[in-house]
């Protein structure tokens, strides 16, 4: 089994940043945690899921169009933990952001195929 920890979230003026970060532990099928795509999903209330970003195994990245520019997701492999570096937040940005862990070695933009998910961390943009 794998467990997921986001944290970082919060409360953030228009215009600002905020890193999450998303602590994994455990391990599944022989593998270590460094050989998953980990991604970065969110939803806002009354919103589908929506894919944010996602890096592969080989530190390959994918942003959401929306984000694009803006966010930027990394690894550190060392420490088990991915990371979000979210700047010039806008009030769009506003929902629930979730870690999510996905077994494969492509990149998938679609929540279905991932394996592992964590609780999620709250993010508010005010204007």
């Amino acid at each position: 089994q794998v467990q997921l920890v986001e944290s970082g979230g919060g409360l953030v003026q228009a215009g600002g940043s905020l890193r999450l970060s998303c602590a994994a532990s455990g391990r599944t099928s022989g593998r270590t945690l460094s050989t998953y795509t980990m991604g970065w999903f969110r939803q806002a209330p009354g919103k589908e899921r929506e894919f944010v970003a996602a890096i592969s195994w080989a530190n390959r990245t994918y942003h959401a169009d929306s984000v694009k520019g803006r966010f930027t997701i990394s690894r550190d492999n060392t420490k088990n933990t991915v990371y979000l570096q979210m700047n010039s937040l806008k009030p769009e940005d506003t929902a629930v952001y979730y870690c999510a862990a996905d077994l494969s070695i492509v990149i998938h933009t679609t929540a279905n195929p991932y394996d592992y998910w964590g609780q999620g961390t709250q993010v508010t943009v005010s204007s």
